[in-house]
């Protein structure tokens, strides 16, 4: 496993390295694609310190599998307000990875909201608590939105990762790119 500081996301040749790990996994070549479902998977191990310890965003270190994935983070300092900080951090980010991929800068900041409140859910946070700390990043990051789901607050997705785009993939139970009803229906609310 390497350690990879989340400033290494700005290196081009870098980047373009685990993007292409990243192709051989999801078998298309299809940058675009290829970079939404790399955030997907990388914002949401980055926002892990931020929300369990108050980490400072930018002492994140992903640890990344010589394959590619992105399994955990670490971090070697707190931050008390990481609002503004982790806004530096993501729009660095999202920049890079537009810039390199051609993904959607709008749709990797949706991601990053799905990515945060779902890392809130997981630290028994609560839906306020993802809602303030999208609002301190700024308003680039859409504000998360929830339902409830059989008695369990889900995250009500603002983002598609396109994992459907790829070869012999279904879009995601929850995606937001299928009618409300069926997806209503997939996640057992009808």
């Amino acid at each position: 496993m390497d350690a990879a500081p989340i400033s290494l996301i700005q290196d081009a040749g870098w980047l373009s390295a685990q993007i292409a790990l990243a192709s051989r996994r999801y078998r298309t070549r299809d940058e675009a694609v290829l970079g939404v479902l790399w955030w997907y998977s990388a914002s949401l191990v980055l926002l892990g310190p931020v929300v369990e310890s108050s980490a400072d965003p930018a002492s994140v270190t992903l640890m990344v599998e010589p394959d590619g994935r992105v399994l955990s983070a670490t971090a070697s300092a707190l931050c008390r307000d990481p609002g503004p900080r982790l806004r530096e951090v993501i729009a660095a980010s999202v920049d890079s990875l537009a810039g390199s991929t051609g993904a959607s800068e709008r749709a990797l900041w949706a991601i990053t909201t799905d990515s945060l409140a779902n890392r809130v859910l997981w630290a028994s946070g609560r839906p306020a608590d993802a809602v303030a700390l999208a609002r301190a990043v700024g308003p680039e990051l859409p504000v998360p939105r929830f339902v409830e789901v059989g008695g369990r607050t889900v995250v009500r997705r603002a983002s598609c990762c396109l994992v459907y785009q790829t070869p012999g993939a279904d879009k995601c139970v929850s995606c937001p790119r299928q009618t409300p009803a069926e997806r209503d229906r997939r996640l057992g609310m009808i």
